[in-house]
């Protein structure tokens, strides 16, 4: 994937005002992590951002503008208002290019199953993310896992067989299983790490100090 650019502006609003930043078409954020000094408020052009949000993975990086600074950063939070959907608060985590991470990555389940087709079976997702560990350069978008291998009902795919590049530890257990082929549909509360359609996937385990939220009575979380 090509560089994401955000542009943005500091924040000097705060508080009930930052209302009107965003009936003003602003969209509220800060910059946060273990190599800035300070959290840094931001705001970014809602409907820009809005678009470039719509294309990234929870594990894309993306380079922060503030006024020809830059910070290289990963979406650590992101809230939403219930009723219009619209995003209305963001927390980037800032990232040292030469220091490891630890975060989730998103599956994407790829191919077609022969067990679904000669004896239509039904794929349960065990795991919807893998938690991996590496430079913020070598972060993988999101994780391909072809079904194809799933031939019959009971096959399944364990956490040792997705071939990820030596630069990228999985921290999961090897004998895990991700995806499995079975005749009755288990109900989501009873697949271990089953994520539920449209919830993001865990932000990333880092040493960071949180940074300070923005005192405005915060928004609904997606």
């Amino acid at each position: 994937m090509e560089k994401v650019v955000l542009k943005a502006s500091k924040r000097n609003v705060t508080g009930k005002q930052v209302k009107a930043l965003r009936r003003a078409g602003q969209l509220p954020a800060v910059i946060y992590g273990r190599h800035v000094e300070q959290p840094v408020s931001i705001s970014l052009e809602s409907h820009s951002a809005e678009l470039a949000f719509a294309k990234l993975t929870s594990s894309t990086l993306v380079t922060i503008d503030v006024e020809g600074e830059e910070y290289t950063a990963i979406v650590r939070e992101k809230q939403r208002n219930y009723i219009k959907g619209n995003i209305t608060h963001v927390d980037f985590l800032a990232l040292d290019l030469t220091e490891k991470i630890r975060t989730k990555v998103r599956l994407v389940f790829v191919g077609l199953s022969p067990a679904v087709k000669d004896y239509s079976a039904v794929l349960v997702h065990r795991m919807e993310a893998l938690e991996v560990e590496c430079l913020p350069g070598d972060l993988p978008e999101r994780i391909t896992v072809d079904v194809s291998s799933l031939r019959e009902i009971g096959n399944n795919i364990h956490v040792r067989e997705i071939i990820l590049p030596e630069s990228v530890a999985v921290i999961n257990d090897p004998d895990d299983v991700v995806i499995v082929a079975t005749v009755v549909k288990e109900e989501a509360s009873d697949v271990p790490g089953a994520a539920a359609a449209g919830t993001e996937v865990a932000a990333p385990d880092l040493s960071v100090e949180r940074g300070k939220k923005d005192e405005e009575g915060a928004p609904a979380k997606k």
